[in-house]
């Protein structure tokens, strides 16, 4: 276990939080996790060899582990980092090349981890609590959608984000989904058909991304965002991001009807009336949870 400092993050409001440093509470190889007592849970991608690609392990352990934290009640905010100067190589193509050897040629291999792949970048969005991409290097392919599919991202001014499939004869038929959805069609195309990379400062200028920062100061962005958001009444924020995407695949007056029942569920919490009752008088809402 690695030793606790303080370290205080000054917020909007003026007010400022103490913060533990991340301890370490379970290495499982390729993927570290972190967990903080302000309810945050920290995830790094470890595997430097492969430039943190998402192999069928690497890709099975993140849903085992976001499946469980979608469980646990304690966790309000999620993090996604990787170690290296590659954030994500996108799928692991020694991996991919080997499967190849197989009587079907791979298909089947290459189907399962399709599909495990899209069940991943799902399972973010669909989770209750928001994710926080935190990148520092190159993110391309799969790792580009595994960006996209974030609710919030944040990258060094280093940073770039690519879907060079095209290049090797493999278009990246996946990662346009979630890419199709953060950014407009014709950009996304031209990345799609070109393999141009994208820097920091395009990625957020474009919607990829929501800040760019020095490396020096990457982590702390996170974690004041992540900070910002743990405050927050928790079952408020998951109704809020469930109704965010799906109002987003409805038509304008669905959404409307949708968002206008969601909001008035929301209205008769009990804690949304602490909530206005603490606004109009001034003072901090004493929430529970």
């Amino acid at each position: 276990m690695s030793k606790k400092r303080v370290r205080k993050i000054k917020l909007d409001s003026d007010r400022k939080i103490a913060f533990n440093k991340f301890t370490m509470s379970e290495n499982l190889e390729i993927l570290i996790k972190e967990k903080t007592d302000y309810g945050v849970i920290r995830f790094t991608m470890n595997d430097l060899v492969s430039k943190n690609a998402l192999s069928k392990k690497l890709i099975s352990l993140l849903i085992d582990e976001l499946k469980s934290v979608s469980l646990d009640k304690s966790i309000k905010v999620v993090v996604l980092a990787a170690n290296g100067n590659v954030f994500s190589a996108g799928h692991d193509l020694k991996e991919i090349t080997a499967a190849r050897k197989g009587k079907d040629n791979g298909e089947a291999f290459f189907k399962d981890l399709f599909n495990l792949c899209s069940e991943l970048m799902q399972l973010i969005i669909k989770m209750p609590q928001p994710v926080i991409a935190e990148i520092n290097g190159i993110a391309t392919a799969a790792g580009c959608q595994l960006v996209a599919s974030c609710d919030l991202a944040l990258a060094s001014s280093e940073s770039q984000f690519a879907t060079p499939g095209v290049n090797i004869g493999l278009f990246c038929s996946t990662p346009m989904v979630a890419l199709s959805r953060n950014i407009s069609r014709k950009k996304t195309f031209e990345m799609l058909v070109t393999g141009d990379f994208m820097n920091a400062y395009q990625a957020n200028e474009a919607g990829l991304i929501n800040h760019v920062t020095e490396e020096n100061e990457l982590e702390d962005k996170s974690k004041e965002i992540a900070s910002k958001i743990a405050e927050k009444f928790k079952r408020v924020v998951k109704i809020g991001k469930e109704a965010f995407y799906n109002q987003a695949e409805m038509s304008l007056e669905q959404a409307y009807d949708y968002t206008a029942n969601v909001m008035a569920e929301n209205m008769i919490y009990e804690e949304t009336h602490e909530g206005i009752s603490a606004f109009i008088e001034k003072r901090t809402p004493e929430w529970t949870e």
